[in-house]
């Protein structure tokens, strides 16, 4: 039932966005659709929202997760692995800027670890990190990603690396 109500809710999200779509520039549709990204998917832990959101190509360029298989089956497990990790993760656009098919978003992402995360046991630590995306959009969906995400930052924030002077 949970799923259903989910499922729902995202094709009624994604009709408001269709409609409001129609009177807004190419470069507005693309904010939108990083915004609705970010708060469905990331913030929320929405991944089914990906099926609508992401190419059957897309492809995530992220040095961290090298090669994962392409579309919305190569992201899920990201995502829930990230959100298990940090369940009250929460990522914060700081600014956005759009062409007519990309978008870049300087985003900050907080968190605390309660939880595995990629092999580092629970920390209890609160993360602040910043990020920088860009998303590739055609046709009204993400077709490529990039990140850098300040990740020696995190590691110091959580504890598991120390920097020596």
């Amino acid at each position: 039932m949970e799923k259903v109500k989910r499922f729902s809710m995202i094709i009624g999200l994604l009709a408001v966005v269709s409609c409001i779509s129609n009177a807004m520039s190419e470069k507005d549709k693309n904010k939108q659709i990083v915004q609705t990204y970010f708060d469905e998917v990331w913030n929320k832990g929405n991944v089914d929202a990906l099926d609508e959101l992401l190419s059957t190509e897309y492809i995530n360029h992220t040095p961290s997760t090298p090669n994962p298989p392409k579309g919305a089956v190569g992201l899920k497990p990201i995502v829930r692995a990230i959100r298990k990790g940090f369940p009250d993760l929460h990522y914060e656009i700081k600014e956005i800027i759009a062409t007519n098919d990309r978008v870049v978003a300087r985003v900050v992402m907080t968190g605390t670890q309660s939880d595995t995360l990629f092999g580092i046991p629970p920390t209890g630590k609160r993360i602040e990190v910043n990020q920088i995306n860009i998303e590739k959009i055609e046709n009204g969906r993400i077709v490529e990603h990039w990140r850098v995400t300040d990740e020696l930052a995190m590691m110091q924030q959580l504890g598991v690396v120390q920097i020596v002077k």
